[in-house]
């Protein structure tokens, strides 16, 4: 009777996690689908009724996703990740730009997964330490800059990640305003100087970027750095 009691207990707990992060998902992707357009986002709209927001980070708050669930993790703390930082602009909305709160990213602090965390906690421990050779993430983290690759008008999802990162991948790097190729010299963005650990584990940068290009970088290829654009990725 005690091990019935037990495997009951166990499998109404996997249940509940289950739908809790199926709702999530799901209500995430009605969320970008309603406030995300052509890469930027609907501030304005989102701060006159925040409550699908709430609603949201609310859930996320609550949820834990261990991981070893692999793609139900990455998914999960990447859409945690996106919705805080929309939660941060519409915190001091209208504003111009991320870097305008002080501390947005290393002192503003959100409960996702059960614990208090900050947008760098995440990016760079919950994710970026517990996978150190997934590069893709810094395609799919936005961080509400017109800098960062273009957030997408839905939600990442365990059954789908694989291809969402990929398509996320492979659209920055052969997008001509990200990577800047004029003949042998290159300009890429300040994401492969500030993080040039994460792509260069098994290789230069410029190997990792052809690894996605249709075009390729010559190898010999002159590498510079242009000037991170922080200003606002909303719907104007």
């Amino acid at each position: 009777m005690k091990k019935i009691t037990i495997l009951l207990l166990i499998l109404f707990v996997q249940f509940g996690f289950s739908q809790d992060t199926k709702d999530f998902f799901a209500k995430s992707d009605h969320f970008f689908k309603t406030y995300v357009s052509n890469g930027r986002v609907r501030y304005k709209a989102i701060k006159k009724d925040p409550s699908s927001l709430e609603e949201l980070l609310e859930m996320a708050a609550t949820i834990k996703v261990a991981k070893n669930q692999v793609k139900t993790y990455q998914a999960f703390y990447i859409n945690a990740y996106n919705l805080a930082v929309i939660k941060g602009i519409i915190d001091q909305y209208p504003t111009r730009s991320p870097l305008d709160s002080k501390g947005f990213f290393d002192k503003i602090t959100y409960v996702l997964g059960g614990k208090k965390t900050t947008l760098n906690d995440l990016e760079n421990t919950t994710l970026r330490k517990n996978f150190p050779n997934e590069a893709r993430f810094h395609f799919v983290l936005v961080c509400a800059g017109l800098g960062c690759p273009p957030i997408i008008n839905s939600a990442y999802k365990p059954s789908i990640l694989e291809k969402q990162l990929q398509s996320q991948t492979v659209k920055a790097l052969n997008n001509p305003n990200f990577i800047k190729v004029k003949g042998k010299k290159v300009q890429l963005s300040q994401i492969f100087e500030w993080y040039k650990e994460d792509f260069t584990r098994h290789g230069s940068e410029i190997e990792y970027i052809n690894t996605f290009r249709k075009e390729k970088i010559p190898s010999g290829a002159k590498i510079s750095y242009y000037p991170y654009d922080w200003s606002l990725n909303q719907v104007k």
